[in-house]
């Protein structure tokens, strides 16, 4: 399995649009040690020739264009990407589902509630099953592991396994208030465990409850990509959260532009990077 952060950034990505933060203008005038960094955005191939995205940011398109591997065949006219996994429906996970309207069809996976505030609650997605390639929608059901065929061989196994993970936290603000009120907290944010063999991917782009329960199934991943929002210093922080005796790659994704963490001279980079933590920065690539 080929993993590619195509957006490493928290939402507004860094620098942030008309901020003067000392992260942002030590960036405009080269006196950071960092780099640009877009919306956080996760793809991940099972198979060659074939992809999954994790999320859809706002910066989708730019993303996809400096990814020569999820364009579009010039032989077939077709595209590579082959659904789309939603962890939430925040804005950030969500606007760039509007950027693959005129794509083929495609399958988006994503929690009844999350379907629901997409489907019901802005209209202007109603866009997305309009058209010669409406998108196939599939609920995701927390904590169960369903198998994803994609073999032209029926008698195939699947090629990779996924499961939802609820993380807590709540539904957007956009979301009505019936939603709020009576749909599943669990339906609101979730982590994906992709198993494929046995390789384990773990992904939580946006953690907003207070519970580690998580961290059971990133500690037992091969890869893990975390949410660098969380709280990182002091003894409830992730650094000291984390098991010391985890086996995988542990890698800090959705970096806040005030974060300290993307000055590569600072401390809290320096502690992150002994922790054992690596910091992603947009392009880089993982191999399982």
């Amino acid at each position: 399995m080929l993993v590619k952060i195509l957006g490493s950034a928290a939402d507004g990505g860094f620098p942030q649009l008309n901020c003067n933060c000392s992260n942002c203008s030590r960036l405009h005038n080269a006196s950071l040690q960092s780099q640009p960094r877009t919306q956080t955005q996760i793809a991940f191939s099972p198979i060659e020739g074939i992809w999954f995205l994790v999320g859809a940011s706002p910066d989708l398109r730019s993303q996809l264009l400096t990814a020569p591997e999820l364009s579009v065949s010039p032989d077939t006219g077709h595209s590579p990407l082959a659904g789309v996994f939603l962890a939430d429906a925040l804005p950030e996970s969500v606007i760039g589902l509007l950027h693959l309207r005129a794509l083929q069809s495609y399958f988006v996976f994503a929690t009844p509630t999350v379907q629901r505030i997409l489907k019901n609650e802005n209209r202007i997605f109603k866009t997305l099953e309009h058209g010669d390639a409406p998108v196939q929608w599939q609920a995701l059901a927390v904590r169960r592991r369903i198998g994803c065929h994609l073999s032209e061989n029926p008698g195939d196994g699947p090629t990779f396994f996924y499961t939802a993970m609820p993380l807590g936290g709540d539904f957007p603000q956009y979301a009505g208030e019936e939603v709020q009120r009576n749909c599943p907290p669990e339906d609101a944010s979730v982590a994906l465990l992709v198993e494929q063999g046995n390789k384990k991917l773990f992904i939580a782009p946006h953690i907003r409850g207070r519970s580690f329960e998580w961290l059971k199934a990133a500690a037992s991943s091969d890869v893990s990509l975390l949410d660098a929002t969380l709280p990182l210093d002091g003894p409830d922080g992730l650094l000291a959260q984390y098991p010391t005796d985890a086996r995988g790659c542990k890698v800090l994704i959705g970096l806040s532009h005030t974060s300290a963490i993307l000055d590569e001279a600072s401390a809290q980079h320096r502690a992150a990077r002994e922790a054992g933590f690596e910091v992603a920065y947009d392009g880089t690539e993982i191999q399982l």
